[in-house]
């Protein structure tokens, strides 16, 4: 009997520790194709930086992030967060109003005298140009591809605004002062 017994804790050792392996294989599986990723030390956890709030431009513009580089109408900028940019217009004084900036997305309004334009797009490599003359101004906005700097209009401040997959915006400003 005592045999029986020994027996019976034996099966009943071996069956939890089978239970045990499978639980500790099911808790560590995934269902995705992808390889298992560790769990991010701390200085690999997301910082202040990383959030809207804390990013920092990462395109590079000639300007930086200065603003007022802009307020001759030239100028090449990288913004993360709405802000408005004081500029010289073909009527005096403008105003670009940075309205939203994120991954892909870029909104604004150019206010200038009594007048307004509005220019907004979202998606990779979309963005806008709107062309501000002294008699009224003009928008045209989607994919911008390798654009490039806009080329300088007579009497005109040429806007371009490309929206950035990181959440920046390179705003440029190009007059033909």
């Amino acid at each position: 009997m005592a045999a029986t017994a020994a027996r019976g804790l034996h099966r009943t050792g071996v069956a939890l520790a089978v239970l045990i392996a499978l639980t500790a294989a099911a808790a560590c599986s995934s269902d995705s194709d992808e390889p298992a990723k560790a769990s991010p030390r701390p200085s690999e956890l997301p910082s202040k930086a990383d959030s809207p709030e804390g990013r920092k431009p990462s395109a590079s513009a000639a300007d930086g992030r200065d603003i007022t580089a802009c307020a001759d109408g030239n100028c090449e900028i990288a913004v993360s967060e709405p802000v408005n940019i004081p500029f010289k217009g073909p009527r005096g004084p403008a105003t670009l109003s940075v309205t939203e900036v994120g991954p892909n997305t870029v909104a604004y309004t150019v206010k200038s005298g009594n007048g307004q334009s509005k220019g907004s797009a979202s998606g990779p490599g979309q963005g806008c140009i709107t062309v501000l003359r002294s008699n009224g101004s003009g928008n045209s906005c989607g994919g911008l591809g390798d654009a490039g700097r806009p080329s300088p209009q007579p009497d005109a401040v040429v806007i371009q605004a490309a929206a950035g997959q990181d959440g920046t915006a390179v705003l440029q400003l190009v007059s033909d002062r």
